[in-house]
């Protein structure tokens, strides 16, 4: 189990990298061996992005540390899960002239991302969750794996967008408040549990299952890349 945490803003904040370790800091049970930051901006400075990552080290436990970028760093990962099939992916991507320098399975997102965009989900077997900077198309990209094994929580506001494993790296964000999604109360007494995409917590939602949210030029859009068949569980 890892823990990732990460923010998009264009909100006048005075002190990210702060909050950014705060956010790390909540969810560093999920993580104790190590943890990793990026922090970067738009390139015309509208838009500030944080990545956090609380590693559990299982796979490649001496060049796994992550952010994991690509060869050139223009495109940066925090993951949480594990990709069961990356072998052959990496052999796949390393003949189409991938050049890898970890064997990590965080890795074969990156290169799988940078050959087939958003399309490189439908190749994954595992339990993930992701976020992904792209540098050169400016482009935030947030995906959960096809049946929800693995946590992403969002909160949206004007101006700001929170994704985190744990709703408590959200919490610790400046100026978001813990406060009771009333209307998500009757289906917790019932169920025990809120049914996504609800929270019991105000403003906060979960990533559907075989989903991802792409930001791209001041848009933002939720795509479903999965669906499961009639009477599959």
């Amino acid at each position: 189990m890892c823990g990732i945490a990460g923010y998009l803003t264009s909100r006048p904040l005075s002190d990210l990298p702060t909050a950014l370790r705060a956010m790390a800091r909540s969810i560093v049970h999920r993580g104790p061996d190590d943890d990793g930051f990026l922090e970067t901006c738009t390139r015309d400075g509208a838009q500030r992005l944080g990545f956090a990552h609380r590693r559990l080290s299982i796979i490649d436990l001496s060049t796994g540390k992550q952010p994991i970028t690509n060869e050139d760093g223009s495109v940066s990962i925090v993951f949480n899960g594990e990709i069961y099939n990356f072998p052959g992916l990496r052999d796949e991507l390393i003949a189409l002239g991938h050049a890898f320098h970890t064997r990590s399975d965080t890795e074969t997102i990156v290169h799988a991302y940078e050959q087939w965009g958003p399309d490189c989900l439908t190749r994954f077997r595992g339990m993930f969750a992701f976020a992904i900077w792209d540098a050169r198309q400016e482009r935030l990209f947030i995906a959960r794996d096809r049946y929800g094994k693995k946590p992403m929580f969002l909160y949206e506001q004007p101006g700001l967008l929170l994704f985190a494993s744990e709703v408590k790296a959200i919490l610790s964000f400046p100026g978001v408040n813990a406060r009771l999604n009333s209307a998500a109360v009757p289906e917790y007494m019932q169920y025990r549990y809120v049914p996504a995409p609800t929270t019991l917590f105000a403003g906060v939602r979960k990533l559907m299952p075989g989903s991802y949210l792409l930001w791209q030029d001041g848009n933002m859009a939720e795509t479903r890349y999965f669906l499961p068949a009639d009477g599959e569980v």
